[in-house]
Order: C-alpha cells, then sequence, then structure tokens
C-alpha cells in the first residue's frame, strides 16, 4: 500500500468530519453511524432494522447530505411495480416533425444513496429489480441496460413487528447484503437530548464534507489495505464454522445451523475488517477487526432451525459462541485438529 500515513490520514480525517457532521443531527448511534460507513467504504449495501421511530430515514438522508450525494426515498409498498423504481419508456412526439419515439424516464434508482424503506413489504418481482440494480449497478428495462450512479449504496429497511401481509426476503437477496445493523432504542440521557431538540425551533445545518469522486478514490484506497493470511484464514475459520455438513463444524452448529454463510461472507468481512482498520486510523487487518464485523455480516445469513427458535437462541447468540471456541493466533488455529480438518477440504 503506497503513501500510507496519507491514506489513513485521509480518511480518519474524513471520518471524523463525517461524524462531527453526524452529531448535529443525530443523537447516540454511534456503533449504527460506523458501520454504515465501513459498509460505504466498502462498497457495500446495507440493511437496517429497527422498529419505527427510531430516526433511520434521518440518518440516512443526513448521510447523503454530508457525504454531497443525491438521495432517493422509496417507500415499499404491496402494489409497487418494477418500473416504479427503475423508471420506464414513455413515447415523446417532437412538436416540429410530428415524429415519435421513446425515451427513458429514470426512476428514484438514479441517485447514489437509496432509501428502500420497508422493503419486506414489496413482492417478489418488485425486490428482484432492485437485487439487480445492487448487485449489477445497472437496471434493465426492455432490452436496454442503463448503468446506475456511482457510487451507488442501497440502505433497505425493516420493520421487525406487524409482520402480516410482507414478503420476507429470499435468502439469496439477503445475501447481498454486506451488513445487517440492529437500530436500538435509546438510552435515556440520549432520548433526553432528542425530545429537547426536537421539540424546539432550533434547527442544525449538515455541511458536505465530502465529493462523489473523493468516496470512490476512498473505496479504491480499501481494497489496497493488506490482510496478512494469519486473518485470512481466522475469516474463512469463521465462516466455515456455520455449515453444519463441514468437516470440523462444532456440535452446537449441527443441532442448531440449517444452513451457514458462503463464501460471500468472508469477502464482506475482510473488505470490512480493512475499511474498519484504515477509519480506525491502521493500515494493516487485525483478526479484531473480523470480530467486531462478525455479527453485522453473519446475522443475516445463518438460518437456525427449530431447536433455536424454540429455545430463542439468536444467530447473535451462535456468532458468540464461534468467536469464542476459534484461536486468534495463527499456531493455534492451524494446529488444531478441527480446524485442521476443516482447510483440509
Amino acid at each position: 500500500m503506497q503513501n500510507n500515513d496519507s491514506a489513513v490520514a485521509r480518511l480518519g480525517e474524513a471520518r471524523k468530519k463525517i461524524l462531527d457532521q453526524f452529531s448535529r443531527v443525530i443523537v447516540g448511534q454511534s456503533h449504527v453511524i460506523e458501520e454504515l460507513l465501513i459498509c460505504l467504504f466498502s462498497r457495500g449495501h446495507c440493511m437496517l432494522e429497527g422498529v419505527p421511530g427510531l430516526a433511520k430515514t434521518l440518518m440516512i438522508s443526513t448521510l447523503a447530505r454530508t457525504l454531497n450525494l443525491s438521495f432517493s426515498r422509496i417507500q415499499f409498498t404491496p402494489d409497487l411495480m418494477p418500473a416504479d423504481i427503475t423508471g420506464t419508456d414513455v413515447i415523446e412526439e417532437n412538436i416540429t416533425s410530428g415524429a415519435r419515439d421513446f425515451r427513458f424516464l429514470e426512476g428514484p434508482l438514479f441517485s447514489h444513496v437509496i432509501l428502500a424503506d420497508e422493503i419486506n413489504r414489496t413482492p417478489p418481482k418488485t425486490q428482484a429489480a432492485l437485487l439487480e440494480a445492487m448487485q449489477e449497478r445497472q437496471v434493465t428495462v426492455g432490452r436496454i441496460r442503463h448503468q446506475l450512479a456511482d457510487p451507488f449504496f442501497v440502505l433497505a429497511t425493516q420493520n421487525p413487528i406487524e409482520q402480516e401481509g410482507t414478503y420476507p426476503l429470499p435468502e439469496a437477496q439477503q445475501d447481498r447484503f454486506m451488513f445487517k445493523v440492529f437500530v436500538k432504542y435509546p438510552s435515556a440521557q440520549e432520548e433526553f437530548e432528542i425530545a429537547r431538540r426536537t421539540t424546539s425551533t432550533l434547527v442544525e445545518q449538515v455541511t458536505a464534507v465530502l465529493s462523489a469522486a473523493e468516496i470512490l478514490d476512498l473505496q479504491r484506497l480499501v481494497r489496497e489495505v493488506p490482510a496478512a493470511d494469519h486473518v485470512i484464514r481466522y475469516a474463512i475459520a469463521l465462516v466455515r464454522q456455520t455449515r453444519a455438513n463441514e468437516d470440523g463444524a462444532p456440535d452446537f452448529v449441527r443441532e442448531l445451523i440449517h444452513w451457514g454463510a458462503g463464501p460471500r461472507a468472508v469477502q464482506f468481512l475482510l473488505l470490512g475488517a480493512k475499511s474498519r482498520a484504515l477509519l480506525h486510523g491502521r493500515t494493516h487487518v487485525s483478526t479484531d477487526d473480523i470480530q467486531a464485523l462478525a455479527k453485522p455480516v453473519l446475522r443475516h445469513r445463518l438460518v437456525v432451525n427449530f431447536a433455536a427458535e424454540s429455545e430463542g437462541i439468536t444467530t447473535d447468540d451462535l456468532v458468540d459462541r464461534l468467536i469464542a471456541i476459534t484461536p486468534t493466533r495463527d499456531e493455534e488455529l492451524t494446529s488444531d485438529a478441527r480446524f485442521a480438518k476443516m482447510f483440509a477440504n
């Protein structure tokens, strides 16, 4: 990695400015904001889950304003069709010549930051249209492909209550999201500050601190961060242990997990760890970075069985147990008979 000091300084300065702007509008939720930034600079997409009224929409719109990016909010409803988000061809008549031709009208997906609000309330057909945009960064209308803006960042929200009449995201689409982040209730002190700010005439203004070109440069910079072989092995060990049919998988995984995480989880763990390292002023990745991001990367990629559900065991609980039994030192990891079976395949 070239110009290490200047690279770290650039991203560290950007992080400080962004957090300063956020603090003018958002009270608390520091872990959510950090995970959003990690996801953005890793060129991923993020799913937010939390009850109504926790400022998820305000948080995302503030992020777009802070980064000087265009922003679209799409309210997903049961009657929303793919053309409503991708855009559509319309017939346009030339007043002078009288000739008619098709013209493409861009939909709300043609922005840098997309808030897909309550994504689980729209039918699979519309969810699939969003999936193409997330993965390919393009939309297809008829036979024509239209490239989307770059950077392109999708943040989808899910409401964990009132699940009747919803369309749960299939595992394949959930896997396209780099992180699943839980937005929790504020503390008593934070709620006091929220009440004080939002019931007065005070309106804080947010200043843009980065441009789209600078964000693209920082996204490229993240991929230049080196990851040692033992860090890569540690990430692989965590992910492969989630697969019940894997040699060396722990007994509790075989008993409680129906379906484990795929290779994309390893990729996102490493990319997120690289971004986190830079944001924290380091030019190398450690196993601490992998551990810090294990829950947001893995929680929506593990499918627990009925035994786990009946005992109230969550995917976060299982990730904690996996971290506890996975050695962080390379010599311990490679000499362990259970992991030797895993790496032999």
